[in-house]
């Protein structure tokens, strides 16, 4: 009778027991343990004593109890500190209470400073450059899509970089108060055209939890987002 061995099966099994045995709460590091003891010390008593286990044997099965005990450890240590990492990313957030941001998205919020008609303030807008450009064309554009004011800049180097628009329509007209317009962003490198990154301003006006870790709350213009998006803070 040959010596019996721990099978591939007989591994895929306990660590499903021991996955299990992390879900409830239990002892998963200490059960597993007892239970590759528990076939070690059966194999030993029911080997044929013309053919014992070879010292190769018992070793590899001793190194098969180590190695998933091992990985067991391994998995409690990664989700302490993945634990650690989300509460330090909520504490952070916590930080930008109050604070301006640029986020992903195109919107540009209108309003007037004090008392005057005329005097027109905008949000800003931003881009997230992957590579230099030679210039970028930026378009507003109305409730209806049509573009009531363009500009252009420059070459710009890869990067993060934000602008300020007047709030003066094309025709001379102050753009209307507390109307929210977008902004379209188009980069040039040689002769060819591509969308890059655009970003708008958003206030931060508190922090919620979020599946993925904490996320920041913006306010009815725009979904809550992740602290990932945060391209600059301003």
């Amino acid at each position: 009778m040959s010596s019996p061995v721990i099978g591939s099966s007989t591994l895929a099994n306990i660590n499903g027991i021991a996955s299990q045995s992390k879900t409830t709460g239990t002892n998963s590091g200490s059960e597993l343990n007892d239970r590759f003891m528990t076939l070690l010390v059966t194999q030993l008593k029911n080997q044929d004593p013309t053919n014992p286990m070879e010292n190769s044997e018992m070793t590899a099965q001793l190194a098969q109890i180590n190695t998933v005990s091992g990985i067991q450890k391994l998995n409690d240590s990664l989700s302490a500190i993945t634990q650690q990492i989300d509460a330090g990313q909520a504490l952070q957030a916590t930080a930008l209470i109050g604070k301006g941001v640029m986020v992903p998205g195109n919107n540009i919020l209108v309003g007037r400073a004090g008392d005057s008609d005329t005097n027109v303030v905008a949000t800003p807008i931003g881009v997230d450059l992957e590579q230099d450009v030679q210039s970028l064309q930026i378009d507003i554009r109305g409730a209806n899509g049509e573009v009531v004011d363009s500009f252009s800049t420059g070459p710009m180097k890869a990067g993060v970089h934000s602008f300020t628009w007047d709030g003066v329509l094309a025709d001379g007209t102050n753009a209307a108060a507390e109307n929210t317009y977008t902004a379209s962003i188009s980069g040039k490198v040689g002769d060819e055209t591509f969308a890059p990154q655009t970003l708008n301003y958003a206030l931060v006006n508190g922090v919620m939890r979020g599946a993925d870790g904490p996320r920041l709350d913006l306010g009815y213009a725009q979904d809550p987002v992740a602290l990932s998006a945060v391209r600059q803070i301003l």
